[in-house]
């Protein structure tokens, strides 16, 4: 079921499938798409949901509390029909609680729910878990939703910057492409005080690039000249990550917020033992915020 919602002060809508809770479109007064629109060639989803963990576990399994488990690169939301809830013309909210092929993954039962609310031309999305048990529940959440880049016809990939909220000297964690994992010996992408991230094509040889240590928490996708393009904000998470695939000169970014990241070289297998994990106890109810803005 597609679901849209609408800011009629500031002309912007947005597009929400039930199906993983994804933002599928998002659209200005002039009706110019800001979000990738899926393409099974390149990629074809737009804004997945990614729990309960963050990109891929070793050889696809995970262990949790003793007990292994097939878990799927960022769980198993992408295919899962959210319920809708608390409809307006301007909000909704989508629900996914436990059922019989999430507890095949992942042995929790929980209430995971994804709200959208157009205001002051502003979406605004605030993920949230609940946990409905009489024990601990662990977990990872993140974000990926897609942006049209380059906007305009004429405009190049590398015409385009990321300007972070505050000048960052950090460096990027590499995702080792043949052990399948993220390798925190390695020191990938350089900020050296600097808000800016000029983009190429190449910067993503290999793989997404993931700051595990970053001060911001708002950055903007921009045209460095027009300045033209979407600022997020991601209040509610501890890292992030982009990503568009190597080799496709794709025409879009992913904007990553994330708790947690694919394994690392420095972890095992236990779900556990994974970094920026979150818990939650019996009856505890977390939420993630996130605003999109059209610049």
């Amino acid at each position: 079921m597609i679901i849209t919602i609408s800011d009629p002060k500031a002309h912007v809508t947005a597009s929400i499938d039930s199906v993983g809770a994804e933002l599928i479109s998002l659209k200005d007064k002039t009706d110019k798409e800001y979000i990738w629109q899926r393409d099974p060639d390149i990629w074809p989803r737009c804004s997945p949901l990614l729990f309960p963990v963050v990109g891929n576990c070793r050889n696809n399994r995970i262990c949790i509390e003793g007990a292994w488990y097939e878990m799927e690169k960022h769980g198993f939301c992408k295919e899962s029909d959210f319920a809708v809830k608390d409809q307006t013309s301007s909000s909704v909210t989508f629900c996914l609680t436990a059922n019989e092929k999430t507890r095949r993954s992942y042995p929790y039962d929980f209430i995971l729910s994804l709200s959208y609310q157009l205001k002051d031309g502003i979406l605004f999305l605030d993920y949230s878990v609940q946990n409905p048990e009489s024990r601990n529940i662990i977990y990872c959440i993140g974000s990926h939703p897609g942006f049209i880049c380059p906007l305009e016809e004429g405009e190049a990939f590398d015409e385009y910057c990321l300007e972070f909220e505050k000048e960052e000297n950090t460096h990027s964690m590499v995702y080792d492409l043949d052990a399948l994992e993220m390798n925190p010996a390695r020191q990938g992408i350089s900020l050296s005080h600097t808000r800016l991230l000029p983009l190429s094509y190449e910067l993503f040889r290999e793989d997404a690039v993931y700051f595990d240590q970053i001060q911001s928490r708002k950055v903007s996708l921009i045209h460095q000249k027009t300045r033209r393009g979407v600022e997020v904000s991601y209040p509610g998470f501890e890292t992030i990550a982009f990503w568009t695939p190597y080799g496709k000169n794709a025409p879009f970014l992913c904007i990553e917020p994330w708790n947690g990241s694919a394994v690392r070289a420095d972890e095992d297998d236990e779900l556990l033992h994974r970094h920026h994990l979150q818990t939650l106890s019996p009856g505890q109810k977390k939420c993630y915020p996130m605003e999109i803005r059209i610049l």
